[in-house]
């Protein structure tokens, strides 16, 4: 609500929380135009309930221990895609501390695109990637049989195999506390490879044989320059 661009539309999809998320929420509740709160089959189920809801011509999807880094995100997101005239952007991101969010841990800096790049184990960081609604509606939301990879395969279908026309903004714009699904543990990030695989297979694509090595090897990096 910071946000310096005004035109949004602000929709929260809650899982029947347990906590006082919906208290904290309904504080903003004449800011925010629409409030969901219903049982919900995890978060990707959360996120295409928030898709088929939103009016808007750019989707933005942010969880809740994620948050932009400044007020001029957004204004800067439609700004470029507007003079780009793309279907979509993505951009950089920092993963912090999750108690001391000011500690960068690492800094995913995506790089420009070019088409083979998913074959090298490239994928730009979800948070970051911005959609227009038209490409949901054409390509369809996010696939329910995957519980982690299903950011990886949306954006493998749509980048990859349909080829939709991308931004890049080369800045962070988003904070992203660590302790995500798929990274948590060795064996959430073994299952989460196994998910990636199924990625490919669901969109009659073909790996080379070594994207999946080359996937999680290829984040090393983002330790090694914190911004």
């Amino acid at each position: 609500m910071s946000q310096t661009y005004t035109n949004i539309e602000y929709i929260i999809i809650d899982g029947l929380s347990t906590d006082n998320t919906l208290e904290i929420v309904t504080k903003y509740k004449d800011k925010i135009t629409k409030i969901v709160s219903e049982k919900d089959n995890g978060l990707y189920d959360a996120i295409n309930k928030g898709i088929k809801l939103a009016t808007g011509d750019i989707i933005a999807n942010l969880n809740s221990d994620d948050f932009y880094i400044d007020n001029n995100v957004i204004a800067d997101v439609v700004e470029k895609i507007e003079k780009e005239n793309t279907d979509s952007l993505y951009a950089d991101l920092y993963y912090v501390d999750a108690i001391d969010t000011n500690k960068v841990v690492r800094h995913w800096k995506s790089g420009n695109y070019k088409h083979g790049l998913f074959y090298k184990g490239w994928m730009p960081p979800h948070p970051t990637f911005f959609v227009k609604k038209s490409v949901y509606e054409k390509y369809g939301t996010f696939n329910l049989q995957l519980k982690s990879a299903a950011d990886y395969e949306i954006m493998l279908r749509f980048i990859h195999k349909y080829k939709i026309k991308i931004s890049y903004l080369p800045r962070v714009v988003v904070r992203m506390r660590i302790g995500g699904v798929s990274n948590v543990s060795l064996l959430n990030r073994i299952k989460a490879n196994r998910e990636d695989k199924q990625a490919w297979l669901i969109n009659d694509l073909k790996p080379k044989p070594y994207t999946l090595l080359f996937k999680p090897l290829s984040k090393l990096g983002q330790f090694l320059k914190k911004g």
